[in-house]
Order: structure tokens, then sequence, then C-alpha cells
């Protein structure tokens, strides 16, 4: 099901926070971003599809390829198609999602200092 778009941020107090997370919400969205922002830090530079899978073993093909369309249509990635054999397919950040470099960088570091570590139970560890 598709979901609703804010047409404008000026809706209500707290609307335009809600409207950003929307165009970033997704289990895998910042943590594209986040790859591409630090794996190619200059604009020019790209990453092809399969290094991005690498560095997310435990997302589908499928799911990947559905929140980078999603990415792409926000403005957030430029996708970039060679007329190769096989095709070779590069995605890359615009201005518009080098802009959330901060908000993705502070997260980051957030998760750092807060989340939790992975708990190893006694039973996973026999």
């Amino acid at each position: 099901m598709a979901r609703t778009r804010h047409r404008s941020l000026d809706c209500s107090p707290g609307c335009a926070v809600e409207a950003t997370l929307q165009l970033i919400d997704g289990k895998w969205k910042g943590v594209i971003l986040y790859h591409l922002l630090a794996e190619a830090p200059a604009p020019e530079e790209s990453l092809r599809f399969n290094a991005l899978r690498r560095r997310m073993p435990n997302v589908t093909q499928r799911m990947l390829t559905n929140q980078l369309r999603e990415l792409e249509a926000d403005g957030f990635i430029h996708r970039t198609v060679y007329a190769e054999v096989p095709p070779r397919v590069e995605y890359r950040l615009t201005e518009r999602g080098r802009s959330l470099e901060p908000v993705i960088r502070a997260l980051k570091a957030w998760g750092d200092a807060h989340a939790a570590p992975a708990v190893v139970s006694t039973a996973d560890a026999a």
C-alpha cells in the first residue's frame, strides 16, 4: 500500500519532523544513506548495487531494490545504469541526500552511545 506523502511542511507544529521521518523511514534507508556517505565521501563517487548489498548482509535483494527506488523517487540518491553486459548500476547521493549527513551521523553517534549491544544468551553460546 502506498504511503501518503506530505505536500507541504507547514501543516502543524511537529509536522516537519513527521514529514522528514516519513521520507527516511524504512528499516534500511538510514543504513543505505550511511553507507553511501561513509564509502563514497566525494559527491562524484558512487557504490554499485552489490557493494551495498555486501555491506548489509541481512537485507534481501528485493528489499534493497525497493528502498533504493524510494530514495531515488524522493531525490536522495541518483541511479546510473551503464549499458554493459552484464548491466552495471551505481548509486550516489544527490545534494539533497548529502544534506542529511548531519542527521545520519547524529543517529550513528547516538546509537554508538546509547543502543544496547546484542546480548548473547547462554543457550546461544552453547
